[in-house]
């Protein structure tokens, strides 16, 4: 099966104490097993760092610490989908005839990626918005 991992999963996964950590870390366990392929985006990489080193936790995260979580944890086991200039546009296009305004857009650029890597499964914890934007995708979309 082909497991797709957004960003709002990779950060619960990175941070033990956060409230979904365990729940992330049971449906990324199936990658590590080796039972699944996974895949991410190369937006949701840097989006992951962004994340990470701006917790308002205690101890903060370091930027070394970040680069290594997703170096190491995540590309170090999941693909990483790039997307090309006509992805962009076709995404920026779907999102303006449907009306979609300010940073979903990076929902559905998440979305395009898992599309294009043909993901049985895509795992969020946005689940609201992912429909909303691909609700032709709503039965794979799931939470952890």
């Amino acid at each position: 099966m082909r497991l797709y991992f957004d960003t709002s999963v990779l950060v619960s996964l990175a941070v033990a104490h956060h409230p979904h950590h365990d729940l992330a870390y049971v449906a990324f366990r199936q990658v590590t097993t080796g039972g699944h392929e996974g895949f991410v985006s190369a937006h949701g990489l840097a989006e992951t760092f962004n994340t990470l080193t701006r917790l308002p936790i205690t101890p903060m995260v370091h930027p070394t610490e970040a680069y290594r979580f997703v170096s190491e944890t995540i590309v170090g086991r999941c693909a990483v989908v790039c997307l090309a200039e006509k992805d962009y546009l076709a995404t920026l296009e779907r999102a303006a005839k449907a009306g979609l305004r300010g940073g979903v857009i990076y929902d559905a650029l998440q979305l395009r990626c898992a599309e294009k890597a043909r993901c049985d499964r895509i795992y969020t914890f946005n689940i609201s918005d992912f429909v909303r934007i691909a609700p032709h995708l709503g039965k794979q979309i799931v939470r952890p």
